[in-house]
């Protein structure tokens, strides 16, 4: 087993409304790893419904953070590098996945793991941060389950043939986590900047960012110093801090 990091704790569920949900019940208790084999409320980005069937990963991250918003969105980077350190340390196979912007992992271009971040403080300071992890471990969503234009599913067993019990998947992760973290304090997110880019998905192809109503289609040319993406058409190099990326 992957050395559980010092001074978090571990908690497994058998069941629960959402990781996160429990997460933010707990704030005030010290850092901890939340992980339930069933949910009956999990939930992706804005608000879609998140499936989660027993065998596939759920589980979150409650973790202090006193800083502005955007020391926390930078987490969003650093977990999906563990996410990726993870899956290559229990595979062995690290040319099957990698990075969509923004909080993506892809296994053979399909979708296999999904991350949110939500934040807790008072004012422009993050006093508190959850991070998310969905991972399709055993099951993935069916095509009709998702919406259209959207990277399709697939699990970790259909992607690499190998099975990985939750809870081996959470030690993993979180000493995953702990060494990128470590990694963004000690050399600042410029280091994890590099590293993101250099697992992305589709860098210098061309995608489209939609933006509530509003597609802008380009070239993802890379991401600034803030983690936003840059994206290059007939109008110039746009910077597009939030959207949902369609290739």
């Amino acid at each position: 087993m992957a050395d559980w990091p010092d001074q978090v704790q571990r908690w497994v569920l058998d069941e629960v409304d959402s990781t996160s949900s429990e997460a933010r019940r707990r704030i005030g208790q010290g850092d901890a790893w939340i992980m339930a084999h069933q949910q009956t409320a999990a939930r992706g980005r804005r608000g879609r419904v998140w499936h989660a069937p027993a065998g596939n990963f759920m589980a979150s991250l409650l973790m202090r953070l006193d800083g502005p918003a955007q020391q926390a969105a930078q987490r969003s980077f650093v977990a999906a590098l563990a996410l990726y350190d993870a899956l290559v340390a229990l595979t062995a196979q690290p040319d099957v996945f990698s990075l969509k912007w923004p909080n993506d992992v892809l296994a053979r271009g399909q979708k296999l793991a999904g991350i949110l971040l939500e934040t807790s403080g008072n004012g422009a300071r993050v006093e508190h941060l959850i991070i998310g992890f969905g991972v399709n471990l055993a099951h993935a969503p069916t095509a009709d389950d998702v919406e259209p234009g959207a990277v399709l599913p697939i699990s970790l067993r259909q992607a690499t043939g190998v099975d990985v019990a939750p809870v081996d998947f959470l030690n993993q992760l979180a000493a995953s986590y702990q060494n990128r973290e470590q990694q963004l304090v000690q050399n600042g997110f410029a280091s994890i900047r590099a590293d993101w880019l250099a697992q992305a998905a589709n860098l210098g192809a061309s995608i489209t960012a939609r933006m509530g109503d509003r597609d802008v289609k380009g070239v993802f040319e890379t991401l600034d110093s803030d983690g936003s993406l840059l994206l290059r058409n007939a109008a110039g190099t746009q910077t597009i801090a939030a959207a949902d990326i369609y290739f």
